[in-house]
């Protein structure tokens, strides 16, 4: 999928309650209840592409979450590159490649996408239209809950995808894992750890400043989104 595929979300219907089982409904409320409050979160990252179940690349590093939509993304390996929102313009850069590309960002169009959960509105019920609690067997690490999210609106997968996988930590409501399963065996998934709420965070940490010499290059959204994928 496309890195900015879910942006699209924005487009569908308003949010409204989410119908959930007794069990699901509490993993929610610890899941929002956790982030509601957060005006800063950080964490280490590994993200992970999956066909047919199986890992065909894996990327890590670290990144930092603010209200209005602000980002920062910093691979460490197996290549050093970054990706940055201030909630308006993104930025993504590879120093290998000397290019920056550069885009324009609808207002709140991630608002609809699992990390508006982290940098907007942690309300479950924009992000899904129904969700269910998921077997234990299916949590990555034992004794976590797993919430089966189902895309809100007609328009809610624009690339694929089918269903969107949230991981929740029992005793403190963290997100510790998103998968988005596309269909056709194809996924991508995100765990988190070590993460720290309402730490200082400067704003130069969601501006970019492109080196000397690097080319400039405006391009579509969904262009960036074919290169990058922190906005899932």
């Amino acid at each position: 999928m496309a890195m900015l595929s879910l942006l699209l979300w924005f487009f569908s219907a308003a949010a409204v309650p989410v119908a959930q089982p007794p069990e699901a409904a509490r993993a929610v409320r610890l899941l929002e209840t956790r982030y509601s409050g957060a005006r800063t979160l950080r964490a280490v990252f590994l993200e992970r592409y999956l066909e047919n179940g199986r890992q065909i690349r894996a990327e890590s590093g670290r990144v930092i979450f603010q209200r209005q939509g602000k980002m920062r993304w910093e691979y460490e390996s197996p290549e050093a590159k970054v990706f940055i929102s201030d909630g308006r313009t993104i930025w993504f850069y590879v120093p290998a490649d000397r290019t920056v590309m550069r885009g324009t960002v609808k207002k709140d169009a991630d608002e609809r996408t699992p990390f508006g959960l982290l940098t907007r509105n942690p309300r479950v019920s924009r992000l899904c239209g129904s969700v269910t609690l998921g077997a234990a067997a299916e949590a990555a690490t034992p004794g976590n809950l797993v919430l089966h999210c189902r895309p809100r609106g007609a328009k809610a997968a624009p690339q694929g995808a089918e269903e969107i996988l949230l991981e929740v930590t029992p005793e403190t409501g963290d997100l510790s894992r998103v998968r988005v399963d596309e269909g056709g065996e194809s996924a991508i998934e995100f765990q988190f750890s070590k993460w720290e709420k309402n730490e200082p965070v400067e704003e130069a940490q969601f501006r970019f400043v492109p080196p000397l010499g690097v080319a400039i290059v405006d391009a579509p959204v969904a262009e960036i989104g074919a290169r990058s994928s922190p906005l899932h």
